[in-house]
């Protein structure tokens, strides 16, 4: 894996985000002590930020600290991924239930908007283009609800999954069918329609878990 960091945003974030891909993809084996100068020495940084992606990564469940032996990796069970988009599936259908509720057409306008671009970039096969216009899709049905709790909440779940919907929305296949997907979910939104809205977004999640599931090799 390339661990050149680039000169943007946090060193620290940058790291967790190496760390939990290893984590959760199984490349560092439950139970496996991850020793600070070690990856320091990879990565080509002090233990500083090493020691505070560790902090940051045990908040997260991903390691376990044992005073006085060390960090270790708690890895991702099958039960975690059930676990977290159960979770996960329950918010944003809340979620786009109080959006519907509460939208405004500016709001709506801008969903349309990024469907469009969605298509857009799909047609041309530009995943990373695809990957932040799914992200904004969600987030705009966030902020669409007014409640800033639940916004915070389901964006704090996005970094469990993020690796995985970017390996797997890749496929060509994937792209055309999570286009389809925000487009249906859209219909729903403008059609006010709350049932239907929220069996587009559980069948869209769906999708994405057992698509996780494969790439992580959690079965």
């Amino acid at each position: 894996m390339d661990t050149n960091f680039s000169n943007n945003g946090s060193l620290t974030d940058e790291i967790v985000d190496v760390l939990r891909d290893r984590i959760l993809k199984g490349e560092y084996v439950i139970g496996e002590k991850l020793i600070e100068n070690q990856i320091a020495t990879e990565f080509k940084v002090s233990r500083t930020p090493i020691r505070d992606a560790f902090k940051l990564l045990e908040e997260e469940g991903l390691i376990d600290y044992i005073p006085n032996k060390g960090s270790f990796a708690k890895g991702f069970t099958r039960q975690d991924m059930e676990d977290i988009y159960a979770v996960r599936k329950a918010l944003e259908q809340l979620a786009v239930e109080w959006a519907i509720e509460r939208i405004g057409e500016k709001e709506v306008r801008e969903l349309e908007r990024q469907v469009e671009l969605m298509e857009f970039y799909t047609k041309r096969k530009e995943c990373e283009k695809v990957m932040e216009i799914n992200v904004s899709f969600h987030e705009l049905i966030y902020n669409a609800t007014r409640s800033r709790f639940l916004a915070h909440i389901l964006k704090s779940y996005r970094q469990y999954v993020q690796q995985a919907r970017k390996a797997t929305i890749s496929e060509e296949e994937n792209l055309e069918v999570v286009a389809i997907e925000h487009k249906e979910i859209l219909k729903a939104i403008k059609a006010k329609d709350v049932d239907s809205a929220k069996d587009k977004i559980a069948r869209h999640l769906d999708n994405s878990k057992n698509r996780a599931q494969v790439i992580w090799h959690i079965v």
